[in-house]
């Protein structure tokens, strides 16, 4: 149930790993990468943005200049790379530029596959990662779940159905009527785990790139050296010189959030014709970390298609993708998977799916105590004077009347409704009846002679679950 002023989270306890952050690469055999490999994306690189310095290309592809000059320094006695300038001696400084030789292989080169960024990390090393940053190594407790949930209304008994699923690390199923906070609720789990996880910015898998980093879902750890404006960290304001393998970002404990529009399709790998290279799906960029699915049941396809696709991933936290050659390939699927729906489960899905989703938990409507303590924690965050017994004619004159249950939206949105009005007729906002009436009327749908009506925010519109 909503309260509009969160308080801080404190992060879950996360069990300490015997290795903090991927080491920095000190050979190429470290890379996991072939010397051709290198060398393609350096020319590439250089194609893509014209004649660099060693210190660009190193803030660009990621990996220490020493393993960059190796390669330099072959392509250069190939006649395919040339040094146009120095700034001093050491070959750092150097502006190194494609030859003719080296732009006609550069052209080839883009012709069957496009990318340019950060050098990729094998899918065995990733693989590895994912397994020592597990989400399954998060510790909650009561009072670490008490205090992450601070900021919203909800008993005790609650609280405490939530704490053992989200130690789990595995799959929830929130479930109740529309307007509830299943949506909330989800997001607040994201929210406390907290912490930071080391993401690759991309893949290499059988000579294919597969992008990772997405900065619609991957934000940066402040001081980690990329920004929102410069994720790869290109800027002489963001070079990364962390002691860690700079092909992995940074980030905070990722959230995917993917609602009502998701199809089938989004969850294979999305390639893209024009640059030749694969995008990694939704539940893959979440691992580490939450994946979100809202309003399950109200996808474009059928729910028990939608969960046959993921039976194998929520059993042995592998998924399987295919490139368009046919080729399969495992990958991890180590995320929370949180389904929020406000459909009867019973409806969507069989026995034996919800058996694989081991917490299964009611989001009910909230009390009357529990509504009046929404209400008022919404008009101190409104710097509204609160009297309960406005709350009582509120009951009396909508629910009981309009034969309507009270949802945890409800407050919040008769209160932003209220300031509406107020702010139309240019007084300052106040629980007045007069004000409140005129935000319910127009909140509430009350049809005369319907025998009974639903609200604004009721069983059948969505909201902030």
């Amino acid at each position: 149930m909503h309260n509009e002023a969160p308080t801080a989270m404190t992060p879950a306890d996360t069990r300490a790993r015997q290795q903090t952050a991927p080491p920095v690469p000190e050979a190429l055999t470290d890379t996991g990468l072939s010397e051709s490999m290198l060398q393609d994306l350096i020319i590439k690189s250089l194609y893509d943005m014209g004649a660099r310095t060693g210190e660009e290309l190193r803030q660009v592809i990621k990996l220490p200049f020493s393993l960059l000059d190796e390669q330099l320094l072959d392509l250069q006695q190939r006649r395919l790379v040339e040094v146009r300038g120095a700034g001093s001696q050491n070959r750092i400084t150097y502006t190194f530029d494609l030859t003719g030789e080296g732009r006609e292989r550069a052209r080839e080169l883009l012709a069957t596959n496009g990318y340019v960024g950060p050098a990729p990390v094998p899918l065995e090393a990733y693989s590895d990662w994912v397994k020592d940053q597990t989400i399954q190594g998060i510790v909650v407790t009561a009072d670490g779940i008490r205090e992450g949930f601070s900021h919203l209304v909800y008993d005790q008994g609650f609280l405490d159905q939530l704490g053992p699923g989200i130690n789990s690390g595995l799959s929830l199923f929130l479930y109740g009527h529309s307007g509830n906070g299943k949506t909330t609720i989800a997001e607040a789990i994201a929210g406390m785990l907290g912490g930071e996880v080391y993401l690759p910015y991309a893949l290499e898998v059988q000579g294919n790139i597969v992008v990772l980093y997405d900065p619609v879902y991957h934000k940066p750890v402040e001081g980690a050296g990329t920004s929102a404006d410069d994720p790869f960290g290109t800027s002489p304001l963001f070079r990364q010189d962390t002691p860690h393998d700079a092909r992995y970002a940074r980030i905070k404990r990722p959230v995917v959030f993917v609602g009502g529009e998701m199809t089938l399709e989004q969850l294979d790998l999305q390639y893209d014709p024009d640059s030749r290279i694969y995008q990694a799906p939704s539940h893959v960029k979440a691992n580490g970390g939450v994946f979100i699915l809202d309003d399950f049941g109200r996808q474009h396809v059928r729910p028990r298609d939608l969960l046959n696709r993921w039976m194998v991933p929520l059993e042995k936290r592998i998924d399987y993708l295919a490139f368009k050659n046919g080729y399969k390939f495992p990958i991890p699927f180590d995320c929370m998977l949180l389904f929020a729906t406000n459909l009867n489960p019973l409806e969507l899905v069989d026995e034996a799916f919800l058996r694989r989703i081991r917490y299964k938990i009611l989001v009910e409507s909230p009390s009357r105590e529990q509504y009046e303590e929404i209400f008022r924690r919404c008009c101190e965050n409104r710097d509204i004077l609160f009297d309960r017994h406005r709350i009582e004619h509120v009951f009396r004159q909508y629910y009981a009347r309009l034969q309507i249950a009270p949802r945890g939206c409800h407050p919040r949105d008769i209160v932003d409704t209220l300031c509406n009005v107020a702010k139309y007729k240019r007084i300052p906002p106040s629980l007045t009846t007069e004000l409140l009436d005129e935000a319910c009327r127009s909140y509430f749908l009350d049809m005369p002679g319907a025998g009974g009506v639903i609200s604004g925010a009721g069983t059948n519109v969505n909201d902030e679950d």
